[in-house]
């Protein structure tokens, strides 16, 4: 249960003066629902306002504060013309203040005639005239010593304005408590940190207080890294099934190439891990087509060769009926019964399926969360593989690991590479398995950077690759046209190209229900179409060695991580495949280190290691995890600088300083719950 102390700052954010329905509503849609949300929602920059007795021209472009008063009104002769209330100031010099809107009633109740108001705003010079257009402040002369000369500027939503804003914020500081220090003392010395509090106030009132912002990334750092040791414990202590398969399977497995070393390697690990009574916890890492399946695929016939069961869940039912397939045509000839499951099975394939996962009758079955529900039962449940690990969360691994008697060994994969900060600020509680040798046979994929006004040229090139026999995928970033987008719709262009090569052309989107996806993924992995139009709904999980050409439109709108992901779909047989990236005009910086590197490496490690330097932690790692809180105040450059420090920390709380029973645990668990880490706490408890 939450600390009371934490409790106002964890109110609803109606709890705050002056927010009702309506600007509850734009809060909201910036993710703010409660006190708490507001405090730790940092300035994005910073005003310096520029008080002065006399206005002057050389001061155009500042934001300025100065004593005005009213001497005429003008309002505009149409119903969009602006209403202009002139004033002079202390020296006589004049300044328009400019109202847009059809309501001329607020600005003459703030600015009556002749009398004198402090103003601020942003002083413009337009032709000769000097004009402050909404001015940001309007105070009686009392009220001026108020306003501060610096001010934070927060990001915003429609309906919601910066001064509302500061006004919020200033109420959530208010309900911030003073809590216990739970840093280790020696390193708070050393770093020179203020208290929680003083930092959480300081970083909204100075724009330099570079101390106070490290402090509290800092304590997100640590309360994820602390969360992630509790749960590693928790799951240490839990009994598992030692795994010692014999081997009668996985070498009757037909190979067509010998395993990578880094494969060899990660494979030797898993069995080892396996082999224990403390059910394994591994990560296994592996850069797209770097063959994790096949580890995946060894690690659960070890399971079946022992006379257990295994199950790989994968986060959508295009990628579940991928591995479905996959490991069906791995399995040929051998006496393993595998199994799907998916929302989409109804009825009596659904009921054969539920009763030999309970008699035991079926070895492995693939599916996506429906194997997680409740009528769903396990005989002998030892291992569960987990892939794509950052569509899913904790809460989610818990539930599978419910299925069993015994807690089951768990492999999660990603095909997505992690910089080293992230895995050990995401997946700290786990051993890692790194795959970074490529298969055999695997061509690097050569990449081209185009402007996109050379689309015809694209497609005529598309139509020689097509008549040579080759096929080919065309990424957009939309579904369908939008107003508020230039971005080439999926199924504009999917018409486009249909009017150029007719059926040979495909489309497949995420709107689509799944028997439609299936016939259209069929269709093209049977070479039956030759171009898959689609969006990033083939980001992960889709087969197709036939196909060596990728091009993917409106490039510079997405991640390094989401290209790489993407530009993976191709090179995944024996012959040479091109990637084209089609860009538009109006590039930034970001944009085009982007694609450069794109161009330059195929490594994609490396290009992760560049995606959390351009974007960022969460954006890297998409969508949100389930029940799993993002870093809201920590930078990539803070989790570079802080996370061994925050392990060690961590460490020293729970082996040196009594853990969460000791004085300095309990301010780390008032910490857990402020950065909401708390389902540690309760596996804590739970053991």
């Amino acid at each position: 249960m939450r600390p009371d102390i934490l409790n106002p700052l964890f109110a609803e954010i109606s709890a705050l003066k002056g927010i009702g329905a309506a600007l509850a509503r734009p809060l909201e849609r910036l993710g703010l629902a409660r006190a708490v949300d507001v405090a730790f929602h940092l300035p994005v920059a910073w005003v310096d306002r520029l008080i002065v007795d006399e206005l002057d021209m050389s001061q155009s472009g500042r934001i300025v504060g100065t004593v005005l008063t009213p001497v005429d009104y003008k309002a505009g002769g149409g119903m969009r013309a602006p209403f202009r209330v002139h004033a002079t100031d202390s020296r006589g010099n004049y300044v328009s203040l400019i109202y847009f809107g059809k309501n001329s009633g607020w600005p003459r109740k703030m600015l009556p005639l002749g009398e004198p108001k402090f103003v601020s705003g942003k002083l413009e010079l337009y032709g000769q005239e000097l004009q402050m257009v909404h001015p940001d402040h309007v105070l009686p002369l009392e009220e001026a010593g108020t306003l501060p000369e610096r001010e934070p500027v927060y990001r915003l939503s429609e309906g919601l304005s910066n001064n509302r804003m500061r006004d919020f914020v200033g109420q959530a500081l208010d309900r911030a408590p003073d809590l216990s220090e739970w840093i280790e003392p020696s390193l708070l010395a050393q770093r020179a940190w203020p208290g929680w509090r003083v930092a959480l106030s300081d970083v909204h009132r100075a724009p330099d207080a570079a101390k106070a912002r490290e402090r509290l990334a800092y304590d997100e750092i640590f309360a994820g890294q602390l969360a992630l040791m509790l749960v590693r414990a928790s799951s240490r202590r839990r009994r598992g099934v030692p795994i010692h398969g014999d081997g009668h399977l996985r070498d009757a497995l037909m190979l067509p190439f010998a395993p990578t070393g880094a494969q060899r390697r990660s494979i030797g690990e898993i069995e080892g891990d396996m082999a224990q009574a403390t059910p394994m916890l591994r990560l296994l890492q592996g850069d797209v087509g770097s063959g994790k399946t096949l580890v995946a695929l060894m690690a659960l016939l070890n399971a079946v060769e022992a006379g257990k069961q295994g199950a790989m869940l994968a986060p959508t039912e295009i990628l579940a009926r991928q591995h479905f397939a996959t490991l069906q045509k791995m399995l040929i000839g051998l006496p393993v019964t595998i199994a799907i499951l998916t929302g989409r099975e109804k009825g009596r394939a659904r009921e054969s399926t539920l009763m030999g996962l309970a008699d035991g009758s079926i070895d492995i079955l693939v599916g996506t969360h429906a194997i997680f529900q409740e009528a769903v039962q396990y005989k002998a449940l030892a291992l569960a593989v987990i892939d794509e690990q950052h569509r899913f969360g904790v809460a989610q691994r818990m539930m599978l690991a419910a299925k069993a008697e015994r807690t089951p060994h768990l492999l999660v994969m990603t095909a997505t590479p992690i910089p080293r900060t992230l895995t050990l600020t995401y997946y700290g509680e786990m051993d890692v398995s790194r795959l970074d040798e490529m298969p055999p046979g695997r061509q690097p994929i050569e990449t081209r950077v185009l402007s996109a006004e050379r689309v015809d040229e694209v497609i005529e090139a598309l139509g020689r690759h097509i008549a040579a026999g080759g096929q080919a995928y065309w990424v957009c970033p939309l579904v369908e046209e939008s107003e508020l987008s230039d971005q080439t719709a999926a199924e504009v262009r999917a018409e486009t190209l249909r009017m150029r090569f007719g059926d040979a052309v495909a489309l497949v989107h995420g709107r689509m229900k799944g028997p439609e996806k299936d016939a259209v993924m069929d269709g093209f992995s049977r070479n039956l179409t030759k171009v898959l139009v689609a969006t990033t709904v083939i980001e992960v999980g889709v087969d197709v060695p036939n196909a060596t050409l990728m091009i993917i439109e409106g490039a510079d709108r997405f991640g390094l991580a989401q290209l790489h992901q993407l530009r993976g779909r191709v090179g995944r047989g024996d012959k040479a495949s091109i990637c084209l990236l089609l860009r538009g005009n109006a590039l930034s910086e970001t944009s085009r280190a982007r694609l450069a590197l794109m161009r330059e490496t195929n490594d994609g490690f490396r290009i992760a290691e560049e995606d959390l330097r351009l974007r960022g932690a969460g954006e890297l790692l998409g969508t949100r995890q389930s029940g799993e809180a993002q870093l809201r105040l920590a930078t990539p450059e803070h989790l570079a600088d802080l996370i061994d420090s925050a392990r060690d920390d961590a460490r020293l709380l729970i082996e040196r300083d009594g853990g969460l029973d000791s004085a300095r645990g309990q301010a780390a668990r008032a910490c857990l719950y402020l950065f909401e880490r708390d389902a540690a706490v309760g596996l804590l408890r739970s053991g």
